[in-house]
């Protein structure tokens, strides 16, 4: 199983899964971790030229195609992954990520290690009352 966190110093999680400058790619075997790794990830700074869309969607931010369209290439880079780890999320990225296979946690532990445990354990909570 690998599971993917968002971060912006490789230690904990971001706070914002769109500004969040890279992944930290955990790989884990008979609940071990055995392997960690680095990826670039899309995020507000490539996109600044694009259209942000409408926000006009009841089920919240993030839904218009554009902001569809940007959550994919998001999870380009972690499509080997089965879970993805962050602190806060919009709706729509959210949602983009089941689409795309991939469980979205949003966590309130900000230790990349410690929320990979607690997943491992099946004590990580979904926080999704606190998607925006």
């Amino acid at each position: 199983m690998k599971i993917a966190a968002v971060s912006e110093d490789g230690i904990t999680i971001s706070q914002h899964f769109g500004r969040a400058p890279f992944y930290i790619v955990l790989t884990v075997e008979n609940s071990v971790v055995v392997n960690r790794e680095q990826r670039d990830k899309m995020g507000h700074a490539q996109f600044g030229g694009e259209a942000h869309g409408s926000e006009e969607d009841p089920r919240g931010h993030g839904f218009d195609p554009a902001s569809q369209s940007r959550h994919s290439r998001m999870a380009a880079a972690i499509a080997d992954c089965q879970v993805l780890l962050a602190r806060g999320m919009g709706a729509g990225a959210y949602d983009s990520m089941l689409q795309a296979g991939i469980q979205p946690v949003v966590t309130d532990v900000q230790n990349i290690d410690d929320a990979v445990q607690a997943y491992i354990d099946h004590t990580l909570v979904d926080h999704t009352e606190n998607l925006h």
